[in-house]
């Protein structure tokens, strides 16, 4: 008997149809053309899905079907959508060349647990949560299931697959350890700053991938100098008191939602929205880091309980949900400079950040 793909090997592949924007044929619903990547131009369909962020900012989260917060919604106008028709709808950064959109109406949505596996699909996939319900002219569809997201998002699967010595600026004594696991292509890192310990808690810092921060020098953020700060106070720990630290670099690009879809919010940011409603515009969320995979490389690295460096307590409760001891949280906050003070307000007023 020939076995059918994984769970793992289906929901990879579907995240790779999506980037390269073909449609997803759910188990037992509907098929689904990703709008922002879709590559079929002559695509028509009667209705669109879209989240009920962006459902907002269409006018239409007064409607029964549109109302529920972070739900999906189904979508109909007055005639079908052509993907020229759909890129402005699921676009924000089109909204002031095409403010006449609609009028559309919120429609029964009575398959929201596939629609919901697919607006999460089209998030890890680094694209905009918007698709073409049952186009015609779509191209041929991958098939996918519902079960299959849970395969993909399961943390267990990560694995250590490599570990080596890396003298850093910070530390000459450190060592990377790399993660992977079978579906999620995205590699993971550690950094441990000294001498590992079973004796001494280590001082962690969960660190999300920021390209323009981390790399380039962006004002626009506080990434760079958290984490040079973080690498420089696990090297302290070590020297001074024979402690050790842990920086987790997550592949989790502008806080899971994708390094493209940050720089869209970067534009929208310049239009006046802060960084939470850049990202409801969007129609994604604030916060989309997959902290389980986090909790879990400090359990493969042997660091249950420890002293994390953040001032976001959201972070602490998360990463206690996942089966970590939390027994300090220590303050992180740097200087604002005048390109990130109103991010870093936000953080504050509308995230629950701890500063001052």
């Amino acid at each position: 008997m020939t076995l059918g793909p994984s769970p793992e090997r289906r929901a990879a592949q579907a995240v790779d149809a999506l980037r390269h924007g073909w449609p997803l044929a759910f188990e037992g619903g509907p098929v689904l053309l990703p709008v922002e990547t879709a590559t079929a131009p002559d695509a028509r369909a009667p209705q669109m899905l879209i989240s009920a962020a962006r459902a907002a900012t269409l006018k239409l989260a007064n409607q029964k079907e549109a109302a529920v917060p972070h739900a999906p919604v189904l979508i109909a106008g007055g005639e079908d959508f052509s993907l020229r028709d759909a890129l402005p709808i699921a676009d924000p950064a089109l909204d002031l060349g095409n403010p006449l959109k609609g009028p559309f109406k919120a429609v029964s949505l009575d398959w929201a647990e596939t629609a919901t596996a697919a607006l999460e699909l089209a998030r890890i996939a680094g694209i905009l949560p918007a698709f073409m319900v049952d186009a015609e002219a779509a191209g041929e569809a991958l098939p996918v299931s519902l079960g299959d997201l849970a395969a993909y998002a399961d943390a267990g699967a990560l694995k250590i697959v490599t570990r080596a010595r890396l003298p850093v600026s910070a530390c000459e004594d450190a060592e990377i350890v790399a993660f992977r696991s079978n579906a999620d292509l995205r590699e993971h890192v550690a950094l441990i700053i000294g001498r590992q310990t079973g004796d001494r808690q280590p001082l962690v810092r969960l660190h999300s991938e920021c390209l323009t921060g981390d790399i380039l020098g962006s004002l626009k953020c506080d990434c760079g100098p958290q984490l040079d700060a973080a690498l420089h106070a696990m090297a302290h720990e070590a020297s001074a008191s024979g402690g050790w630290g842990v920086l987790l670099y997550m592949r989790q690009e502008g806080r899971g939602i994708g390094l493209i879809n940050k720089l869209r919010a970067y534009r929208l940011q310049d239009q006046g929205f802060d960084t939470v409603e850049a990202n409801q515009r969007l129609g994604l969320p604030d916060e989309a880091r997959d902290f389980p995979v986090a909790a879990r490389m400090l359990e493969l690295l042997g660091a249950t309980t420890i002293r994390l460096l953040t001032n976001n307590p959201a972070k602490v409760r998360a990463l206690e949900a996942a089966g970590i001891t939390v027994s300090e949280r220590v303050p992180h906050q740097l200087p604002e400079n005048p390109h990130n003070a109103r991010y870093l307000a936000t953080k504050r007023d509308r995230s629950g950040h701890l500063l001052t």
